[in-house]
Formats: structure tokens, sequence, C-alpha cells
């Protein structure tokens, strides 16, 4: 595997970790004062789905990159007009808004765009080599 084959392997699973990272940090707003320890713990629990389910496309994406791929270009996509809705009646500002559903969708559509860019990439070099892949 060349330089650039091993970066572009590499870059958008570092990428999707640390984003999955920064969408867990928003669980830690589940321990609240005048909570009983298991109940905060089940809040805790219950926040961290979006983590967990992100988590499983990135083992699909690991195996089958243009799949997970497409998942995260989905899910970016997807989730942009309802992240920016809901900024924009909680602010009222559009660059607010903006600059929130950057943060939180940007990094997955990014990730997506480099999964698929692997995939065609191993697919290619795959094929020079004269070997298939699924």
């Amino acid at each position: 595997m060349t330089g650039n084959a091993r970066i572009l392997y590499w870059l958008p699973r570092l990428l999707c970790i640390l984003a999955i990272l920064f969408v867990s940090m928003f669980a830690l707003d589940s321990f609240q004062p005048g909570l009983s320890i298991w109940e905060q713990l089940q809040a805790f629990v219950m926040h961290l789905i979006p983590s967990f389910i992100l988590l499983i496309f990135l083992i699909i994406a690991w195996k089958r990159e243009i799949s997970g791929g497409i998942l995260f270009l989905l899910i970016g996509l997807g989730f942009s007009p309802v992240i920016y809705m809901h900024n924009f009646r909680m602010n009222g500002s559009v660059w607010m808004s903006l600059g929130v559903l950057s943060m939180i969708t940007l990094p997955f559509i990014i990730v997506g765009v480099l999964f698929i860019l692997g995939g065609i990439s191993k697919r290619n070099r795959a094929k020079k080599a004269g070997k298939t892949i699924p």
C-alpha cells in the first residue's frame, strides 16, 4: 500500500472516530443534580444511542467502504435540514445555525466522501493487480 493509499485508508476512519466522540460528548448533559445514580446512568446510555448507531455504521464502513460511505453521506445530508431547523428555532440566527450544522453533520459528509473515494481507489488498485473485490 502506497503512502496516498494508506492516508486514504486511515483518514476517514480516524475522522469518523473523532466525530463519534464529539457527538458522544453531548450525552454528558444527562448527569444532573437531583437524580439518582441509576436514573443518570440510564439517561446517559439513552443519550449514547446515536453514538452506538454511528459506531455500527463505522464497522460496516470499515469492511465495505463504498456502502459505509454512502451511509455516512446519507446521515450527514439527511440530518442537515433537521439540525438546521432545530437550531434556527432555538436561536433565530442563520449563521449560528449554519455553524452548528457544520460542526455536527459536515464531518460525517466528509467521512462519507472519503470512504467512497477510498473504496473506489481500492477497487482500481485491485483491478490493476487482476483481483476482484466485492
